[in-house]
């Protein structure tokens, strides 16, 4: 049986889980794995499946991932869905063939789910070490969606790294809901693993929460080159009262020290980060503050959300502002954020970054910035002389 097409919404951690879904069904479905971060995100969902069932009418239609766990009736009501399945019970080979429309298990009291990797290409493969989230932030359902935290066993980890090393992967990110919170602590757990597998070269983190960096990490940070240099923050806003109505752990100033240390144990690291604009009650002070931001952290790699109120949060229940206020506070974001990636995509002109060849001639270097390299092979990794920027891209020569 050949494996399920799969459209994938969302993060990292849908992708890997995507790919390791893809031999429950067979060829004759088609897996949307869906995305709730965002009403946005769950209408694009909505728009994948009537998509796919144009143009493979003949196929099953199965959707699963956080939308459909949130909302199964939904999505099982659209003509086009033949099944809806729940994140607990996705892996499970069962769920894809039995009788029932809906299988949507209770995620809060789901086991440890089995190891996900694989990202469409093998170059980069991406690892699941943990998935669920145990905060509240108000704004976010997901944690209604994946459940409490829960982390893989190490030995899991490391035997699904050394599989996809040896499956052709160059590099490996360790994803999840909030990876920051593995059982052990993310820096041991990173440490454990380029200690036991000489043949990781290229580890990378996908989103972590900033205030629990531990000292572990921070020391990696400093000595270790094998860890990639580009760190994703979900630093959310940056004003203090803001941040408190978001139920967020950390502080405007704890944030801008997190970036400070990251900086100064190793110069080259570079910054991205989330960040919600027109979150309720935000003033223009307030929406000021969280704009100072991408300065006071040096961010050249911003994701920007325009407020979205998720059903059943507590967000969703505090005084709203104008959509009209709030777009426009995201489009004033963005292009700050665009000006501020500009001014560092042209800064790296004739420079030398080192650089992995993705796919079709084009790969990241260390520090994320995207590089085309003609003439390339997908695997290819050396040091790239940069040439020229051309719009969102750098080319480069290989040395």
């Amino acid at each position: 049986m050949m494996p399920a097409e799969t459209i994938t919404l969302g993060c990292r951690l849908n992708f890997a889980e995507s790919e390791a879904m893809r031999a429950h069904a067979g060829d004759d479905a088609i897996i949307v794995n869906s995305c709730a971060v965002t009403n946005e995100a769950v209408r694009q969902t909505r728009q994948a499946i009537r998509r796919a069932h144009r143009e493979a009418p003949d196929k099953r239609i199965i959707v699963t991932g956080c939308a459909a766990q949130l909302d199964p009736s939904s999505f099982a009501a659209m003509p086009e869905v033949a099944k809806v399945i729940g994140n607990a019970d996705k892996y499970h080979v069962d769920a894809f063939f039995n009788e029932n429309k809906v299988v949507v298990s209770d995620v809060m009291t789901a086991p440890v789910p089995p190891v996900a990797a694989g990202f469409l290409s093998r170059v980069r493969s991406f690892v699941a070490v943990q998935t669920g989230c145990d905060h509240r932030c108000t704004f976010c359902s997901i944690w209604q969606a994946r459940g409490a935290s829960r982390s893989l066993p190490y030995e899991a980890v490391r035997d699904a790294v050394d599989c996809e090393l040896h499956s052709g992967a160059k590099e490996i990110v360790l994803t999840g809901v909030d990876i920051t919170s593995y059982e052990t602590g993310l820096g041991l757990l990173c440490q454990r693993l380029l200690a036991d597998l000489p043949a990781l070269k290229r580890l990378r983190l996908s989103s972590l929460d900033s205030i629990e960096i531990d000292e572990a990490l921070m020391e990696l940070v400093a000595g270790e080159h094998r860890l990639l240099p580009h760190f994703h923050l979900s630093l959310q806003a940056g004003d203090d009262l803001i941040l408190k109505r978001m139920k967020r752990r950390h502080s405007r100033a704890e944030a801008v020290r997190t970036v400070e240390r990251l900086k100064a144990a190793r110069s080259e690291v570079t910054i991205g980060a989330d960040l919600i604009a027109g979150f309720p009650t935000e003033t223009e002070e307030a929406a000021m503050n969280s704009l100072a931001l991408l300065d006071d952290c040096d961010i050249i790699a911003a994701h920007i959300f325009p407020f979205s109120p998720r059903p059943g949060t507590p967000a969703a229940r505090m005084p709203q502002l104008e959509r009209e206020t709030v777009k426009a506070r995201a489009a004033r974001m963005r292009d700050a954020a665009a000006i501020r990636r500009n001014r560092w995509l042209d800064g790296l002109v004739g420079s030398r970054q080192c650089v992995l060849v993705e796919n079709r001639e084009k790969g990241h270097s260390d520090g994320f910035a995207p590089v085309q390299i003609a003439g390339s092979a997908r695997g290819n990794i050396g040091t790239a002389f940069i040439t020229a920027r051309q719009k969102e891209t750098l080319t480069g020569i290989f040395e």
